[in-house]
């Protein structure tokens, strides 16, 4: 639940970082207009002044996200997500049946922007490397979904929903890349950041955090 008259689920906490559960549907940061004002940046914020955006998850996505405490911890922690040392994981749910038991497959499909309908992304030759590994965790066969785990070895814009697309298994309730009768499965976007893992760069410890997804 979020703290008390926060508006925002604080996961983790020290003096030098913030680890908070984004709910769907609430923007990262803010966006352009009145209307766009909210989001989870700004909530942490009113709590935690020195808080600073580091990373940002799609409005429709959950889960954990990290902010700097401070200036000095922001450039560090940004420095960690350009050279990918920090180890992101997140839990979806997608139509049809995925095959690959606990081994993990890679995905390696360039992604690029799609101009003509931006702000989407499509699979093209001449777009950036974008790789995906990505296990199954369950099939239901009752609903013919999969949840899948699903590990970003880049982090390029949608990746995570244009490579599952791409394979023939768009994310339940999907409102930009998956066919209607997908995305219509769910009342919001099954996809949840679901672990952060890293080497904390005041301290020098492993750390990793944790959130479990409410689908």
């Amino acid at each position: 639940m979020p703290d008390a008259d926060s508006g925002f689920e604080t996961v983790g906490a020290d003096a030098h970082l913030l680890v908070m559960n984004k709910p769907s549907g609430l923007l990262s940061v803010p966006g352009k207009g009145l209307d766009k004002q909210d989001c989870l940046s700004l909530r942490v914020q009113n709590v935690h002044p020195e808080a600073r955006v580091v990373h940002r998850l799609d409005m429709a996505t959950s889960g954990l996200m990290l902010m700097a405490r401070g200036p000095v911890m922001q450039t560090a922690l940004s420095k960690l997500f350009e050279t990918r040392a920090i180890h992101k994981r997140y839990v979806a749910v997608v139509d049809g049946q995925m095959n690959s038991g606990p081994d993990w497959q890679l995905t390696d499909l360039p992604i690029a922007l799609d101009w003509p309908h931006r702000p989407l992304r499509i699979i093209h030759a001449d777009g950036k490397p974008s790789q995906t590994r990505w296990r199954t965790l369950h099939y239901d066969a009752h609903t013919n979904t999969t949840r899948v785990e699903l590990d970003p070895l880049t982090g390029r814009s949608h990746q995570l929903r244009v490579h599952l697309k791409a394979l023939g298994h768009p994310i339940l309730g999907d409102a930009l890349y998956a066919p209607e009768r997908v995305a219509v499965m769910a009342p919001r976007l099954l996809l949840h950041a679901s672990r952060l893992q890293f080497t904390h760069p005041a301290q020098g410890e492993h750390v990793a955090f944790c959130s479990l997804p409410l689908f």
